[in-house]
C-alpha cells in the first residue's frame, strides 16, 4: 500500500438526508460552510439527496425520487433515441 495517500484531517461531520430530514455523524474530509447543531453540538453539515433512511432498497418502499429533473433531462437526451430502437 502506498505511504501518505489519505487523508489525516477526518472529522466529524453531520450528513443530513435532504428528502427526510435524517441527520448522521460520521469522519469525513469533506469541506462544507454550513453548520448543524446534533445533541447540543455544533457540526459542519453536508446536504445529501438520499441515504439508508430513504433508498427504496432499504426501506421497500418505491418511490421516484426526482430532486433534480434528472428523468426529465435523460427523456430530453436519450428519448427520441430510445423511441426508434429495435427490441
Amino acid at each position: 500500500m502506498k505511504n501518505e495517500i489519505h487523508p489525516k484531517e477526518y472529522r466529524l461531520v453531520a450528513f443530513k438526508d435532504m428528502s427526510n430530514g435524517h441527520v448522521f455523524l460520521t469522519r469525513s474530509t469533506v469541506n462544507t460552510k454550513e453548520t448543524e447543531i446534533v445533541d447540543g453540538v455544533e457540526y459542519p453539515v453536508f446536504k445529501i439527496e438520499i441515504s439508508n433512511t430513504s433508498h427504496p432498497f432499504y426501506t421497500g418502499k418505491v418511490k421516484l425520487v426526482d430532486t433534480a429533473g434528472r428523468v426529465d433531462k435523460f427523456m430530453s437526451r436519450y428519448g427520441k433515441h430510445m423511441e426508434n430502437r429495435k427490441i
